[in-house]
């Protein structure tokens, strides 16, 4: 199993309605290392190179003025199969299909306000993180219990 690092931003629904600790406590939990954190006011431009694979889409617009209407939760999660465990813990895109358990499945609503993205793969992740990151703001240390969760 491969150590990797992934993109993971809590979005305003999230950020509004006071469930960011409940996030990112799932994530601990499950034993997936927080690396680096930011609350951010996303401008439009940033918004518009995030979700730019999307551009001419008729979700492309609607996306990009609801990121940028309230502040949004930045991460970087590190940890073995991160980017795949992540997106197992998010549940599916839409949370009326997303299984109860998952953070969509347990706090979203409708696809429009899904609570939580994350990276869908390497490539992704990479540059999803260096969009939002510069690389001095990712930390290197070892957590006390990375021991007791590898083999």
């Amino acid at each position: 199993m491969a150590v990797e690092r992934t993109f993971v931003m809590i979005k305003p629904d999230a950020v509004q309605r006071g469930i960011v600790g409940d996030i990112i406590s799932r994530f601990e939990k499950k034993g997936i290392k927080l690396v680096a954190m930011k609350l951010v006011s996303v401008d439009r431009d940033l918004a518009e190179k995030h979700y730019g694979i999307h551009k001419g889409k008729a979700f492309f617009e609607p996306t990009v003025s609801y990121i940028i209407s309230s502040p949004v939760v930045a991460m970087v999660l590190e940890g073995q199969n991160a980017i795949s465990m992540v997106r197992d813990m998010m549940g599916k895109t839409n949370p009326q299909e997303a299984n109860m358990g998952t953070i969509r499945g347990d706090f979203g609503q409708f696809i429009g306000r899904n609570i939580v993205h994350g990276s869908d793969g390497a490539d992704t992740a990479e540059f999803e993180i260096n969009l939002w990151f510069k690389p001095e703001e990712i930390s290197k240390y070892k957590r006390i219990d990375e021991e007791w969760l590898t083999e």
